[in-house]
Protein backbone atom coordinates (compact mmCIF):
# COMPACT_ATOMS: atom_id res chain seq x y z
CA UNK A 1 0.00 0.00 0.00
CA UNK A 2 0.96 3.63 -0.44
CA UNK A 3 0.16 6.45 1.97
CA UNK A 4 0.35 10.19 1.61
CA UNK A 5 -0.18 12.88 4.23
CA UNK A 6 0.00 16.48 3.08
CA UNK A 7 -0.75 20.00 4.23
CA UNK A 8 -2.37 22.54 1.92
CA UNK A 9 -2.53 26.28 2.59
CA UNK A 10 -5.51 28.29 1.40
CA UNK A 11 -6.19 31.98 0.94
CA UNK A 12 -7.68 33.59 4.07
CA UNK A 13 -11.33 32.64 4.43
CA UNK A 14 -11.22 30.05 1.63
CA UNK A 15 -10.48 26.88 3.61
CA UNK A 16 -14.07 25.60 3.77
CA UNK A 17 -14.58 26.26 0.05
CA UNK A 18 -11.44 24.26 -0.79
CA UNK A 19 -12.52 21.44 1.53
CA UNK A 20 -15.91 21.27 -0.21
CA UNK A 21 -14.25 21.11 -3.63
CA UNK A 22 -11.83 18.40 -2.52
CA UNK A 23 -14.63 16.27 -1.12
CA UNK A 24 -16.79 16.64 -4.25
CA UNK A 25 -14.06 15.69 -6.72
CA UNK A 26 -12.68 12.60 -5.06
CA UNK A 27 -15.50 10.07 -5.09
CA UNK A 28 -14.87 6.70 -6.71
CA UNK A 29 -11.11 6.85 -7.25
CA UNK A 30 -9.89 3.35 -8.24
CA UNK A 31 -7.46 1.94 -5.70
CA UNK A 32 -8.19 4.55 -3.04
CA UNK A 33 -8.80 2.89 0.32
CA UNK A 34 -9.02 6.07 2.38
CA UNK A 35 -9.19 9.80 1.61
CA UNK A 36 -9.58 12.08 4.62
CA UNK A 37 -9.72 15.87 4.44
CA UNK A 38 -9.28 17.64 7.79
CA UNK A 39 -9.12 21.18 9.12
CA UNK A 40 -5.94 22.14 10.94
CA UNK A 41 -7.13 23.26 14.40
CA UNK A 42 -4.13 25.57 14.84
CA UNK A 43 -4.21 27.30 11.44
CA UNK A 44 -7.48 28.69 10.01
CA UNK A 45 -6.06 28.55 6.47
CA UNK A 46 -4.64 25.01 6.48
CA UNK A 47 -6.05 21.67 5.36
CA UNK A 48 -4.55 18.21 5.93
CA UNK A 49 -5.19 15.42 3.44
CA UNK A 50 -4.49 11.81 4.44
CA UNK A 51 -4.67 9.16 1.73
CA UNK A 52 -4.20 5.39 1.53
CA UNK A 53 -3.91 3.73 -1.88
CA UNK A 54 -3.36 0.21 -3.14
CA UNK A 55 -0.20 1.54 -4.87
CA UNK A 56 1.70 4.72 -5.70
CA UNK A 57 0.88 4.10 -9.37
CA UNK A 58 -2.86 4.20 -8.70
CA UNK A 59 -2.40 7.44 -6.77
CA UNK A 60 -0.53 8.99 -9.70
CA UNK A 61 -3.19 7.71 -12.14
CA UNK A 62 -5.93 9.33 -10.06
CA UNK A 63 -4.57 12.76 -10.91
CA UNK A 64 -5.76 12.26 -14.50
CA UNK A 65 -9.36 11.37 -13.57
CA UNK A 66 -11.89 13.95 -14.86
CA UNK A 67 -13.39 14.55 -11.39
CA UNK A 68 -9.97 15.06 -9.84
CA UNK A 69 -8.87 17.36 -12.68
CA UNK A 70 -12.03 19.42 -12.22
CA UNK A 71 -11.47 19.66 -8.45
CA UNK A 72 -7.87 20.76 -8.99
CA UNK A 73 -8.91 23.46 -11.47
CA UNK A 74 -11.65 24.78 -9.17
CA UNK A 75 -9.52 24.75 -6.01
CA UNK A 76 -6.29 26.12 -7.53
CA UNK A 77 -7.27 29.83 -7.33
CA UNK A 78 -7.83 29.45 -3.56
CA UNK A 79 -4.63 27.52 -2.76
CA UNK A 80 -1.63 29.59 -1.70
CA UNK A 81 0.86 26.78 -1.16
CA UNK A 82 1.70 23.45 0.36
CA UNK A 83 3.36 22.54 3.62
CA UNK A 84 4.65 19.26 4.89
CA UNK A 85 4.28 16.15 2.74
CA UNK A 86 4.94 12.65 3.99
CA UNK A 87 4.87 9.38 2.07
CA UNK A 88 4.14 6.28 4.12
CA UNK A 89 3.73 2.52 3.70
CA UNK A 90 0.47 1.62 5.47
CA UNK A 91 0.41 -1.91 6.88
CA UNK A 92 -3.18 -2.08 8.12
CA UNK A 93 -5.62 -0.69 10.60
CA UNK A 94 -9.27 0.17 10.92
CA UNK A 95 -10.80 1.17 7.61
CA UNK A 96 -7.85 -0.03 5.56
Amino acid sequence: MYGLIGKMKTAPGQRDAVIAILLEGTDGMPGCRSYVVARDPTDPDAVWITEVWDSAELHRASLALPGVQDAIARARPHITGFGERFETEPVGGFGV
